[in-house]
């Protein structure tokens, strides 16, 4: 392995200090934060049942993000308590219902993505752990055909059998109590349809039992069977399975899959069908109609649910080929979307919903979607695609206070910072984030409600660990898809002394900028006393090769050959370095493989 020493002796940059603080605070919050919400033996201190199929994915989200802050240089003290936490999650929701052997029974892949990133990161963090490799394995065999128990693939026509699935198997029928706890929430979006009897105007009221009664059964004979492009999501399982096994099946499966959605956006004229009956014809149970699918152009979010997983496995594609013209399906929706847009007090509207009237519901459209598609691919047309938001020159550039539910409302200043508009960001987001802890260590302080009246959602606005500004000032790409993506980034960090992952103690770093060819990144030794070695892997699953590296810093400015995909650098007390690292992008089969 190459090795690069660090010579240059400089104070600290505000910034790596700044990073520093905040993992600092982040090792002391989180466990707080499970002593004051959980008992001794990991469970939620709340109420004793809780009905109907939602719910598991709002526990596992509590601690998300956890094993991911581990994988990045938070403790191992916080790893080991993320493992018996989803431990604690899984058998304190197999007791209400939800969950069965270890996954949920029957749940959309929306939810289903939400509570699997925690899963997922458990293999950036050690994918040596046994017990992880064979939970990822027998839950790829419930949505490839193999597990009797969960028969949710149709290999035929290679299409899910029903937009819920899980552990149980495809849900074809939904009961009274499946949407219990989801009734008040639902009740204040469109109605799911525009025929239900009782129902006048654009909002269904489920918490009225009539009503409700009509929904279910539309619900049931409409959209309980067939495939939706929700279910795309699942692809990041297989996708999770092939980084431990190298199995040629995980890989084609998705690729299939991926590949069966691309001929039905084909035919359907280049837009993407929500909706796909149990023959595997379009519209089959719709009366005809592309649109009004469970969790799809109509209902209840509208674009966000086809572009999320379109891109998604888009992007797992991507990963598992090196093919970026997998990057066209997600493009596709996105320029059609753009090009029926308007702006209106310099924002770029688009509808965001198609019913029987036709496109409907403009509203601002996220600029994160094109904006991780750009992150992967580094090309023109992409880069192009953001110049067409106005509010690109405007308020790209602000570090709002706070944090999305998937710490991911950073994105456009983070590019603005790599694109050279934004050089104050390092500091706006560390502080944002550190601002953020603090908040949410207060409200904790401050919360003596009764556990009985809460929320499901109650934990998870309150967990104190945010791992966006470490994602994008060390890693240089952007967080997560949060409804179930896995982790796309230029670098990622292994301690060579203590042989786990994650930048070493210390050390901070940051990337200056990213191409197509490579990255520029600095690396800050803060400690005066000790040396620190770090290695750094080419992507999160070392599907990258370094090219070349060339020390910025030094005197003679000659790049060094790598050609390899870790590349070791020693950071004696008090020194910094900066260097240019030379790429070439997706040329090796992504891995959960460690070098130390």
């Amino acid at each position: 392995m190459i090795t690069i020493r660090a010579t240059r002796v400089s104070a600290p940059p505000a910034w790596a200090i700044g990073q520093r603080l905040l993992i600092d605070q982040m090792n002391e919050a989180a466990p707080l934060f499970q002593e004051r919400y959980t008992r001794t033996d990991g469970t939620f201190i709340w109420r004793q049942t809780w009905p109907g199929m939602d719910g598991s994915d709002d526990g596992y989200e509590s601690y998300h993000n956890w094993p991911l802050f581990y994988a990045l240089g938070g403790s191992e003290d916080v790893h080991q308590r993320s493992r018996f936490l989803w431990d604690a999650v899984t058998r304190q929701f197999t007791q209400y219902g939800q969950v069965w052997r270890e996954f949920d029974a029957y749940y959309d892949w929306m939810h289903h993505g939400e509570s699997s990133i925690y899963f997922y990161y458990f293999g950036l963090a050690d994918p040596t752990v046994a017990v992880d490799r064979a939970r990822t394995l027998r839950f790829a065999r419930m949505y490839m055909g193999q597990d009797p128990d969960a028969p949710n693939w149709d290999a035929a026509r290679r299409m899910m059998r029903s937009p819920i699935t899980g552990s149980k198997g495809p849900r074809l029928e939904n009961s009274w109590e499946d949407w219990e706890t989801h009734r008040p929430i639902l009740a204040e979006y469109p109605a799911p349809f525009e025929d239900i009897p009782g129902v006048e105007g654009p909002i269904a009221d489920w918490n009225d039992d009539k009503v409700y009664a009509e929904i279910l059964r539309l619900l049931n004979a409409r959209q309980m069977r067939g495939d939706v492009p929700l279910n795309l999501t699942s692809t990041s399982l297989i996708t999770h399975a092939y980084a431990y096994t190298g199995d040629e099946a995980h890989r084609k499966w998705v690729l299939d899959y991926l590949e069966a959605w691309a001929d039905r956006i084909k035919a359907n004229g280049g837009l993407c069908p929500d909706n796909v009956g149990p023959s595997g014809k379009i519209g089959e149970l719709m009366d005809g109609k592309w649109w009004g699918g469970y969790y799809g152009w109509r209902w209840p979010h509208g674009f966000m649910s086809i572009i999320q997983p379109l891109t998604i496995a888009a992007m797992n594609a991507v990963l598992l080929t090196g093919d970026m013209r997998y990057l066209d399906i997600p493009r596709g929706q996105l320029d059609r979307m753009i090009d029926m847009g308007r702006v209106e007090d310099g924002e770029l509207l688009i509808p965001t919903r198609h019913t029987d009237e036709g496109w409907t519901a403009y509203k601002p459209i996220r600029p994160e979607y094109p904006l991780q598609l750009w992150a992967m691919s580094q090309d023109a047309a992409d880069a192009a695609r953001l110049e067409r938001f106005p509010q690109r020159k405007t308020t790209w550039r602000e570090v709002l206070p706070g944090r999305g539910k998937g710490d991911d409302v950073h994105i456009e200043p983070w590019f603005c910072w790599l694109r050279g508009e934004n050089p104050d960001y390092p500091r706006q987001i560390l502080e944002a984030q550190w601002s953020e802890v603090a908040r949410r260590m207060e409200r904790m302080r401050c919360d003596d409600g009764d556990p009985e009246t809460w929320d499901v959602h109650h934990w998870q606005e309150i967990n104190p660990v945010h791992t966006e500004s470490l994602i994008q000032l060390a890693c240089g790409g952007p967080q997560i898809i949060y409804h179930g993506g896995l982790l796309h980034v230029r670098l990622r960090y292994f301690d060579v002394t203590a042989r786990r992952p994650g930048l070493p103690p210390d050390v901070g770093a940051l990337v200056h900028a990213v191409d197509g060819d490579g990255v520029t990144v600095t690396l800050a030794n803060t400690s005066t006393l000790h040396e620190r070695r770090t290695i750094i892997q080419a992507g999160a699953f070392g599907e990258h090769t370094f090219t070349g590296v060339t020390d910025l810093t030094g005197e003679a400015l000659e790049p060094m050959a790598v050609n390899a995909k870790h590349l070791e650098v020693v950071l004696p007390p008090g020194r910094t370095i900066d260097l240019r690292v030379g790429m070439r992008r997706y040329v090796n089969l992504p891995s959960y493989g460690q070098p130390v």
